[in-house]
């Protein structure tokens, strides 16, 4: 299937979190509260569902198709609706894609197959067959999500042929770990005679990639702070280098929080934060995720403050 014209990923899209009762089932209540907080910032220009943000790895299938209806009721078409779709066999890949069009959704966030980490830099074949059958199930525009390398990210020339043989890909999302390959990401993708926008999500230095001219954030720091990350982007975008540094300066304290290690713990830390700051009730996980230390949660009461966003929910002026 062709892909559809009508939204081309960019700017401030923020991969939004996933509300859970003490007996860890969905909590619907919460998370509409959660998504309408990140429609509600000026200057977001989407959301995603089903990501990792989301613990899309330990929801069913029914139980994605829900999160992504109800989002979709509670965003009440005001923005655009990313759908991920995180399985390793591309068959179910192909069901999550036909049924996130089904239900209304804007977009694709195609994850990789975990078997993408055994070897398939061997096999280019394998990832262009994986998206070829997304991209016939469905005629969404398509998201790849680009890992590292060392996990299960796409070599240049195969994340370069995906692009030139599937016209659904629209966009990437990278998390390539090394400055210099993003760098040269941006500059390839976005300059194909049929662009493939970039979408940062290296949010431990997000000031640094976007000065590299990406054209926009999907990040699931965007949970907490959508509207820092819109004022950033927007800085870099009117090229007001002193602007954006202060608003870096604030978010500096919140990424050395967030993405400590371990790392897994990243968006465990997410829902820590919007308790603190009286957006989520509750900060439940599903296991094999657990609750973050005391401890940590004293620290990130203290990046808050350090990045001058109150407890109370009464942030400052930039």
């Amino acid at each position: 299937m062709a892909a559809s014209p009508r939204f081309v990923p960019e700017g401030v899209i923020p991969a939004t979190l996933l509300a859970l009762t003490a007996d860890l089932e969905i909590d619907e209540v919460e998370s509409r509260r959660h998504l309408r907080h990140c429609i509600d910032v000026d200057g977001v220009t989407a959301v995603t569902v089903n990501g990792h943000a989301s613990e899309v790895h330990a929801c069913t299938f029914d139980e994605q198709r829900r999160i992504l209806d109800f989002s979709l009721e509670e965003v009440g078409g005001k923005i655009p609706v990313v759908c991920g779709v995180f399985a390793d066999g591309s068959l179910e890949a192909a069901r999550i894609a036909r049924m996130a069009q089904q239900s209304g959704a804007s977009a694709l966030l195609v994850f990789p197959s975990q078997c993408f980490g055994m070897g398939a830099q061997l096999r280019p074949e394998m990832p262009i067959s994986h998206f070829k059958r997304i991209a016939d199930a469905s005629d969404l525009p398509i998201i790849c999500f680009q890992y590292p390398l060392a996990t299960f990210g796409y070599p240049f020339e195969t994340l370069l042929l995906m692009c030139e043989q599937i016209p659904s890909i629209c966009a990437i999302k990278d998390w390539t770990a090394e400055p210099a390959a993003h760098e040269r990401n941006i500059r390839t993708f976005q300059s194909l005679s049929r662009p493939v926008n970039l979408l940062t999500t290296q949010s431990s230095w997000l000031m640094s990639s976007l000065t590299m001219g990406a054209k926009g954030l999907l990040s699931g720091a965007g949970s907490v702070v959508a509207d820092l990350q819109v004022a950033l982007f927007r800085a870099v975008q009117r090229g007001d280098l002193l602007a954006a540094r202060k608003i870096n300066d604030r978010l500096f304290p919140l990424q050395q929080a967030f993405y400590a290690p371990p790392f897994v713990d990243m968006h465990n830390r997410m829902k820590e934060a919007l308790v603190l700051l009286g957006r989520l009730k509750h900060a439940y996980v599903r296991p094999p995720l657990a609750k973050i230390p005391s401890e940590e949660i004293v620290r990130l009461r203290l990046a808050l403050s350090a990045a001058r966003i109150n407890v109370d929910g009464a942030e400052p002026d930039n």
